[in-house]
């Protein structure tokens, strides 16, 4: 009995470039924000459509809206699409632009994580899906939640002082 075997080769597998967006934030509706706003916003278009591994998966933006809180529109649009299967890489500049809050940043990037999002912090560099990375989000967010709290007190303190000197 001659048996002839034929050996089928594999199809080359065909990698598909990443899905990358960018979240932005200002926390203030004042012009020099703004202008900061559109800054990023801009910035960011450009990183992601020059890179030859990226697809733009867009620009997520609130204006004028504390990171402490979590009812940011598309903050959350962006964590939808996240959840989609539209993004694989969010590209943001700080911890602190995308939640000043740890347990919310600490929730979210853990939510992203197990999707398979990574969550790319530009001013820290640091990287969710690296080995240290949650360490170290876990310490600066401390910080940036704590940051948050000192401007707001900052801020009711200076408001009482007016209004104790008759200027409100």
């Amino acid at each position: 009995m001659d048996t002839k075997i034929t050996k089928i080769q594999a199809l080359p597998e065909i990698k598909r470039k990443a899905r990358v967006a960018a979240y932005a934030r200002v926390s203030s509706g004042k012009d020099a924000m703004l202008h900061s706003l559109s800054y990023q916003v801009s910035y960011y278009s450009k990183m992601i459509q020059g890179h030859d591994g990226w697809e733009f998966a867009g620009i997520y933006s609130d204006e004028a809206i504390s990171g402490t809180k979590v009812d940011r529109e598309n903050f959350n649009r962006m964590i939808g699409d996240c959840r989609a299967k539209k993004i694989d890489l969010v590209i943001t500049k700080s911890i602190s632009r995308f939640a000043r809050n740890t347990v919310v940043l600490l929730e979210t990037v853990r939510e992203l994580k197990l999707l398979g999002v990574d969550v790319y912090f530009e001013e820290q560099n640091i990287h969710t899906m690296s080995g240290d990375g949650e360490l170290m989000i876990s310490i600066l967010a401390g910080f940036a939640q704590e940051e948050a709290k000192s401007v707001s007190e900052n801020m009711k303190w200076r408001i009482r002082k007016n209004f104790e000197e008759g200027q409100i």
